[in-house]
């Protein structure tokens, strides 16, 4: 992507898509992050890798949980996994078979297990006698945190705006403003670049919800038009009159959910993330406790990121982290500002290892990451959105000083 963004010499489109809520594999993430939830309010040092399937009338839960607490009733616990998952389901509007899923009355199966000693012992501490005491890292890999000008939130114009024409959606489907809207949805944004790298314009935008079989194709056409896209874009002023809109471009939307596609834990890291704009490392976020380093230390790179854009050290901005399991500190970190940097790569290289903690236990205790906070981040991004500690611009201040 470096590469890509750097070598552009003439106007160029850039696409990225968002899933709403009811998406399958969003329904999926939600149970996971609702499961790791609650496993942190029952023990904030529980392991926690859960991940979730979905398909017609069906909803299983798998993976490997720790509690550090012994006290824990396993048995209670297992009871509340079966609840949970099926009051998300709920919430998010699957609530009978016609929408896709019925929450309530589904086959659930539950196939949660204890954590491997192996994984546990170097996650701990208690692995290698030089780290003795330290907690290591989950899992070994690399992760990414990115950051640009584009947008208030500091994210790429395409995804962001993809995201917000499905909080939108959400919004009036929730609400029962548009009553014919059904859980499943998705959208996508193609925006037309300068040679600079700017947005120029807003080139195509692709709708495609959920809906019932009652509502007829114009009015469909018409109410996603001017009630949902139109009240995100048109204040953005990248609309134009060659805009392209392709609104449920099949015809007909009235199965989803899992009925008409299944669903998985995890599989949708790119509109998770940065909608390609960004790279993203080898692992999916939900279900996994802050220890993975998948997840952490992804949210710790956008931490660094958003703060260098943010002191504008420069436009653009890629953090990777990379680490060994049961290690206590990354193995390498790299920045690349895309030639947008207003004062040296290196200088912003040593302010970032200066002022951040990037070891695992250090990730962690930054962003107050043992709270209950992750069922809200497993839709519509977990990036761009004001409420996570990730999304804070404190260390402005601090960066600046350490280039000086």
């Amino acid at each position: 992507m470096s590469a890509i963004l750097t070598n552009k010499s003439k106007k160029y489109l850039f696409t990225s898509e968002s899933v709403g809520e009811g998406h399958p594999d969003k329904l999926c993430d939600q149970i996971s992050d609702a499961i790791l939830d609650y496993c942190l309010t029952l023990d904030p040092n529980a392991h926690v890798a859960c991940e979730t399937f979905s398909t017609t009338n069906f909803i299983l839960v798998g993976g490997e949980i720790g509690f550090q607490d012994k006290s824990v009733d396993l048995d209670a616990f297992n009871r509340e996994v079966e609840k949970i998952a099926r009051g998300v389901a709920l919430d998010i509007g699957y609530n009978s078979p016609e929408v896709g899923l019925d929450g309530a009355h589904c086959i659930f199966e539950n196939r949660l297990h204890a954590q491997s000693a192996d994984i546990n012992q170097g996650v701990v501490g208690s692995g290698l006698a030089e780290y003795e005491g330290q907690q290591g890292a989950g899992d070994q890999g690399m992760m990414f945190g990115f950051a640009c000008n584009e947008t208030p939130s500091l994210m790429p114009a395409p995804v962001y705006y993809s995201h917000q024409i499905l909080l939108r959606a959400h919004e009036l489907r929730h609400s029962g403003k548009i009553k014919w809207l059904r859980p499943d949805a998705k959208s996508q944004v193609t925006i037309e670049y300068d040679e600079n790298h700017k947005p120029l314009r807003i080139d195509a935008i692709v709708v495609s919800h959920q809906h019932d079989d009652k509502v007829s194709r114009e009015e469909l056409e018409k109410t996603i038009k001017e009630e949902i896209i139109k009240p995100v874009l048109e204040p953005t002023g990248l609309l134009d009159e060659n805009t392209k809109f392709y609104i449920n471009p099949t015809g007909r939307f009235v199965t989803g959910g899992p009925d008409g596609d299944a669903g998985l834990t995890g599989r949708k890291i790119i509109v998770d993330t940065y909608g390609g704009m960004g790279r993203h490392g080898g692992g999916a976020f939900s279900g996994k406790d802050p220890s993975k380093v998948d997840r952490s230390a992804a949210y710790m790179a956008r931490y660094i990121a958003k703060n260098i854009v943010a002191a504008q050290l420069a436009d653009r901005a890629e953090v990777e982290l990379a680490y060994a399991i049961g290690v206590p500190f990354p193995v390498s970190i790299m920045i690349d500002t895309f030639g947008t940097e207003k004062v040296a790569v290196s200088k912003i290289e040593e302010a970032v290892k200066k002022v951040f903690d990037c070891t695992p236990a250090g990730i962690t205790k930054t962003l107050n990451l043992k709270q209950p906070i992750y069922r809200k981040t497993a839709s519509y991004g977990h990036f761009g959105r004001e409420g996570f500690p990730w999304e804070k611009t404190d260390k402005v201040e601090e960066l600046k000083a350490a280039v000086k």
